[in-house]
């Protein structure tokens, strides 16, 4: 059974920086794909980065040129750098270990606010 830890979570002036780290128990991460999602209040949650076994990267388009997701197999730890953040990137973030294994973490708080 996978287990999935998010930290780095807080609150942010607009324009700041965050980086989120989700630790992964197991021996699975290395081979799996990894994603980060986000939902804010009364919205759907919505892939924000994903990053394959090989790292392969993809992002969602509104944070394309500010976020940049990134792995360490060595500390099954995936991580995501937030940077010139936004109001609108206020939501709760999760990472997920996509596939057959598919697994969730608890969340972290991410809120953008003056």
């Amino acid at each position: 059974q996978v287990q999935l830890v998010e930290s780095g979570g807080g609150l942010v002036q607009p324009g700041g920086s965050l980086r989120l780290s989700c630790a992964a128990s197991g021996t699975i991460f290395r081979l799996s794909t990894m994603g980060w999602y986000r939902q804010a209040p009364g919205k759907q949650r919505e892939l924000v980065a994903r990053i394959g076994s090989g790292g392969s990267t993809i992002y969602g388009d509104s944070v394309k040129g500010r976020f940049t997701v990134s792995r360490d197999n060595a500390k099954n730890t995936v991580y995501l750098q937030m940077n010139s953040l936004k109001p609108d990137d206020t939501a709760v973030y999760y990472c997920r270990l996509e596939g057959s294994f598919n697994t969730w973490g608890q969340g972290t708080q991410v809120t953008v606010s003056s």
